[in-house]
């Protein structure tokens, strides 16, 4: 008898490395695409239209369409999606996380391949099949669709400011604590674990703060760090939800992201959670400090001033962003130790005012 299995998507273009943006239209000849359109973030025409239009017009892809978004509303996207040109092929993303989260969810709507084209390691978006857009004036997270393609340039990565390297490592970091309340959950009778999704999770977090390094701006960092971005997207796809790689340190950003007027990087405020989820889980916080101590993370947070009555009410709030999960933070009893923790604890205590 045939063996059937669960069948999931993964990326038909993966290219991670030094030059990739201008070999795009190469990669892209290369699955036949003949027409594209493009989105780009803000100011990122000025900076890498050049280079992405010459490759594709060389490559034979004739680019329909360009223009810069700053927008994630979902009307915005809904009209910007239904009024592609008929015969476009694919649709491309080049920027951070508000570009691609557009481009994906454009792509969703129209039943197009999405290319996505991160210019900052932030975080895992660029590769995950959902989108966070503006439903009604509140930030949702809606379905949208895994990239066909990601295509990143480390040297593109490189060049963009330092905190987006911090908030991506943040983000990489909280795979952790995300695995572990995942598994927490389970034993309570709350969730179904997929045990391919979180060997795949592991895998990636594992590979990442295992790599050796002297600078965060080494290839061999920035590669690894990208790899097991991509790697933590598919984890998703694999499990059917974001449960493998966002846990209750997510509920914490999420929550901060609602009652700050100017929240930081999503990755900066995960990657703080991560560290306070991982002594409350009492799982591997001597390894999540020590990987934010040697990347400068902790210097870096140390400088934003964040508030600890901030982190106090966003534990409180994280079980009402999401409601139908049971991480540690559902539980009243670690909510206190947490909040106990704001201030026992000799990092926190350091790295927030």
């Amino acid at each position: 008898m045939a063996q059937t299995g669960k069948s999931i998507a993964i990326p038909a273009i993966l290219k991670v490395g030094k030059g990739a943006l201008e070999n795009i239209g190469g990669y892209l000849r290369e699955e036949n695409f003949k027409t594209a359109v493009i989105y780009f973030g803000n100011g990122l025409i000025e900076l890498f239209g050049v280079k992405v239009m010459d490759s594709l017009r060389e490559a034979g892809i004739e680019v329909l369409e360009y223009r810069e978004i700053d927008t994630v509303c979902i009307d915005d996207i809904v009209e910007m999606a239904f009024t592609l040109p008929n015969n476009v092929q694919t649709i491309i993303a080049v920027g951070g996380g508000k570009v691609i989260d557009a481009g994906k969810y454009a792509a969703f709507l129209r039943g197009l391949p999405f290319v996505s084209v991160p210019t900052s390691s932030s975080s895992d978006g660029f590769s995950s099949a959902s989108a966070s857009l503006v439903v009604e004036g509140r930030r949702t997270s809606v379905p949208a669709r895994l990239a066909y393609g990601i295509i990143v340039d480390t040297e593109v990565i490189r060049t963009a400011p330092e905190r987006f390297i911090y908030s991506g490592i943040g983000d990489m970091v909280s795979k952790i604590t995300a695995l572990y309340d995942w598994l927490f959950e389970a034993r309570a009778g709350y969730a179904q674990i997929n045990d391919f999704a979180v060997m795949i999770a592991k895998k990636a977090v594992n590979s990442f703060v295992r790599t050796p390094f002297q600078s965060i701006q080494e290839e061999l960092f920035l590669k690894e760090l990208l790899d097991s971005l991509a790697m933590s997207g598919i984890a998703n796809e694999i499990a059917g939800s974001s449960a493998p790689t966002s846990g209750s340190e997510h509920l914490i950003s999420h929550a901060l992201d609602k009652m700050l007027e100017q929240p930081q990087l999503h990755g900066i405020q995960v990657g703080i959670a991560t560290y306070l989820m991982a002594r409350v889980q009492q799982h591997r916080h001597v390894r999540v400090n020590t990987i934010f101590t040697d990347t400068g993370f902790w210097k870096y947070v140390e400088t934003l001033g964040m508030r600890k009555e901030d982190f106090a009410k966003a534990i409180d709030m994280a079980p009402s962003i999401k409601p139908h999960r049971h991480t540690y933070l559902h539980e009243g009893q670690y909510r206190e130790q947490a909040k106990r923790l704001l201030s026992e604890d000799d990092i926190l205590s350091r790295i927030l005012v």
